[in-house]
């Protein structure tokens, strides 16, 4: 089984590429759905969290307050570790569930889509590393466009994750997406091809 560490930073475009590898037949593990299935309603890790940030963190119909939470901890690095002592053993668990769930079904290829993969110094966990790339002005144009982010708040993002050169640093493979969508689609066939190429043992 071959496993990609999938990264990108905030609107670079990393789900749509994560979606067509998938359709290509790749089993995705998303690190972000994760974060927020151990946290969703009625599970003992949302518990955790109202019993360490009390029951404001909570909205109207039971589920987490994703930016409540936030508003706690981004600027607050003491209160961030403890949120992370909580919630990254049980993404940690899922995961290692997800993946031993992969290999029993004989998946050959399995992306491990982590936004923070660099950030968190993750790369040596995967034998090749897929870097969605796209201009911090890229990223700003599709969260204000796309998503309604104010721009201050773009930059806020961006400015928070490892810049494009560090991600690049990493990368065994960079997928371009400074351009339109479909453009897109022939780069992941291209990688696809080379991750199987390596599956195969047919790399030159």
């Amino acid at each position: 089984m071959l496993r990609v560490g999938l990264t990108g930073g905030i609107g670079s475009g990393k789900s749509a590429v994560s979606a067509l590898l998938a359709a290509h037949g790749a089993v995705i593990i998303d690190a972000d759905q994760n974060a927020r299935a151990v946290v969703a309603r009625g599970t003992p890790g949302l518990q955790q969290v109202i019993e360490a940030f009390g029951p404001d963190v909570l909205r109207p119909d039971g589920e987490l307050d994703r930016e409540a939470v936030g508003r706690i901890v981004f600027s607050d690095p003491e209160q961030l570790a403890r949120l992370n002592a909580i919630v990254h053993p049980l993404i940690a668990e899922r995961t290692a569930q997800q993946t031993a769930d992969a290999v029993a079904a004989g998946a050959r290829i399995v992306v491990f889509d982590v936004p923070l993969l660099v950030e968190n110094g993750l790369q040596d966990r995967y034998d090749v590393v897929v870097v969605v790339a796209a201009q911090p002005e890229t990223q700003v144009a599709r969260l204000t466009g796309q998503r309604g982010m104010a721009e201050a708040d773009a930059r806020a993002r961006i400015a928070a994750q490892a810049p494009l050169a560090d991600k690049l640093a990493v990368a065994t493979y960079v997928i371009d997406n400074d351009g339109p969508r479909e453009d897109l689609a022939p780069q992941v066939d291209r990688v696809w091809a080379a991750l199987l190429a390596v599956v195969e043992g047919t790399v030159p």
